[in-house]
């Protein structure tokens, strides 16, 4: 790297709540987000945002009347970024980057206005500029008035890490001092949900203890679900007094396709991401890796594979929260990534419940954190500690 970047700020929404004493509470508990809705009349296990976010984002809609008409995938970004301004203090210099993703983008919106279409034969007016990708970095430019460049894209379920990548790109590039990068994601949509079925990928409503068995190699069927959230972080140049993590490095790999959702058995891509965010921080210095993990037995026992050939027999602790709030598709890797923050500030692991921990670390000082999409886009970020320096 560089120049350092420090992340002054992450603020999100989702299952687990909206404040960073809530959401770090609910993840010290070893009880999951899960609840289960009905959709085309079969109940599913999904992971929807708490009571207190569904009002804050119902407020939130009620606040413009340009607002009524969104996508939640946007009010959840809009949210998300407003506070993250306002923790890293940023609203009196509005010269910063915005680059939120999202692998599906108004998957509401869309359903409800092709079925109109299907209905009449007709589209509403509103239909093509609430539903476009650009939609959701375009609002939180307009509602926060930002002057720098804003920028949207989808690389599935790495989206989120892809905006981090961006944001450190144009910072140590010399274009920009500052970049928002995040993901937002709302796809608890009843074809959303029928896509994910028909992959044979999606957990089963048996109202187990844990539905999702998210990095169990031991498990013998699919058990990932789908949650809804949004995450957002503030980046920055240079060692900053109020950083809550600094990049440390970054990764990022794709590998050839053999099925469209495929990875390789020994999934080459994340060994080649963690080797490159590595860079010449020697592995046994990675106290803790947050995974994709899923919860596919596929996709879990490969990204294992891959830490095992990259790390050996140094293993640093493993975890990750999708067994709690479920795969949020483009903003799952920024979720990760604000959990990783969050183990720093408190300097306390956060283990997976069924999942025996023989090496829970004493002190973390460094975490990776893994996100890889269909196709087999990988990418992978390693946080240090701020007292490091």
């Amino acid at each position: 790297m560089q120049h350092t970047i420090s992340i002054t700020a992450i603020s999100s929404i989702s299952s687990l709540g909206i404040s960073t004493e809530e959401i770090w509470r609910k993840y010290k508990e070893a009880s999951h987000c899960i609840s289960y809705k009905d959709f085309n009349e079969e109940q599913t296990v999904v992971a929807e945002l708490s009571e207190r976010a569904k009002q804050v984002i119902q407020e939130l809609r009620t606040e413009s009347h340009h607002y009524k008409d969104l996508d939640d995938s946007v009010l959840f970004g809009i949210y998300a970024a407003r506070n993250a301004v306002l923790e890293a203090a940023w609203k009196q210099d509005l010269d910063f980057g915005i680059n939120i993703g999202s692998s599906r983008g108004a998957t509401s919106l869309f359903e409800k206005y092709h079925q109109e279409f299907l209905a009449t034969g007709k589209s509403s007016t509103l239909s093509s500029p609430t539903t476009t990708l650009g939609n959701i970095s375009s609002w939180i430019a307009h509602d926060l008035q930002n002057q720098g460049p804003e920028i949207s894209h989808s690389i599935t379920c790495s989206t989120a890490l892809h905006a981090v990548l961006n944001g450190v790109a144009w910072i140590q590039s010399g274009l920009a001092d500052k970049f928002l990068v995040g993901g937002s994601e709302a796809p608890l949509t009843p074809f959303t949900i029928a896509q994910m079925k028909a992959l044979k990928i999606y957990a089963a409503t048996d109202k187990s203890n844990y539905p999702c068995q998210a990095m169990n190699l031991d498990k013998k069927r699919n058990s990932m679900f789908l949650g809804e959230g949004a995450a957002v972080a503030c980046l920055e140049k240079g060692n900053k007094e109020n950083a809550l993590a600094y990049i440390k490095g970054i990764g990022y790999a794709t590998e050839p396709l053999k099925h469209n959702i495929s990875i390789s058995t020994a999934a080459d891509c994340f060994q080649k991401s963690m080797k490159m965010a590595l860079g010449d921080t020697a592995i046994d210095e990675v106290d803790a890796i947050v995974l994709h993990a899923p919860g596919t037995v596929k996709g879990d026992r490969a990204e294992y594979n891959a830490i095992k050939a990259v790390f050996g027999d140094v293993l640093p602790a493993l975890t990750t929260n999708k067994w709690k709030i479920g795969h949020t598709f483009g903003a799952s890797g920024i979720l990760s990534l604000e959990l990783a923050t969050l183990m720093l500030k408190y300097q306390e692991f956060i283990p997976v419940p069924y999942i025996e921990n023989n090496n829970i670390p004493k002190q973390l000082n460094r975490i990776m954190i893994n996100a890889v999409g269909f196709g087999g886009n990988a990418v992978s970020i390693l946080l240090e500690a701020p007292f490091r320096n």
